[in-house]
C-alpha cells in the first residue's frame, strides 16, 4: 500500500459527538488553540449541493509549530495541524490527520525529532480519546 501520509481512525461515536469530543479535548488543553472550524457539508449545501457530513478543525501550538517552520517555511502549507471528521454513506464515522512523520519527509525537517514526537503523541491522544 502506498503511504499517503494520512492516519485515519474509526470512531465508535456518531459524527457530531466525535467532532465535539475533538473540539473539547483541544479547548481543554492550555497549549492548544483552535484557529478555524470548517463545515464542508454546510458549504456544499450553500450552493445547492449534497455532501456527507464533513468537518475540519484547525488548531495549533506555536511553541511546537514555529521551530518546525524555522526549518522550512513551506511547512506552513501543512500547519496548523488539522483533523478531519467524516461520515461515509454507510454511516461510519472516522477522523483523519496528516502523519507528522510524512510531513517530516515532505518538508525535509531534520534535528527536530523531539518536537515531532510531541506532535505525534498529541495527535494520537486527541484522536484516540475522541473516537473510543
Amino acid at each position: 500500500m502506498i503511504n499517503t501520509g494520512i492516519i485515519t481512525k474509526n470512531s465508535i461515536h456518531n459524527f457530531e459527538d466525535t467532532y465535539q469530543n475533538i473540539k473539547s479535548i483541544i479547548e481543554n488543553n492550555p497549549n492548544l488553540k483552535i484557529i478555524l472550524e470548517l463545515d464542508h457539508q454546510a458549504n456544499a449545501a450553500s450552493v445547492g449541493m449534497n455532501l456527507q457530513p464533513t468537518k475540519i478543525i484547525l488548531f495549533g501550538n506555536p511553541k511546537l509549530g514555529t521551530p518546525l517552520m524555522q526549518e522550512n517555511l513551506l511547512l506552513g502549507l501543512d500547519l496548523p495541524q488539522k483533523i478531519l471528521v467524516t461520515k461515509n454513506v454507510n454511516g461510519a464515522v472516522s477522523v483523519s490527520y496528516n502523519d507528522p512523520k510524512y510531513l517530516k519527509e515532505r518538508h525535509y525537517i531534520v534535528n527536530k525529532d523531539d518536537i515531532l514526537e510531541k506532535v505525534i503523541n498529541a495527535l494520537d491522544t486527541i484522536t484516540t480519546k475522541a473516537t473510543i
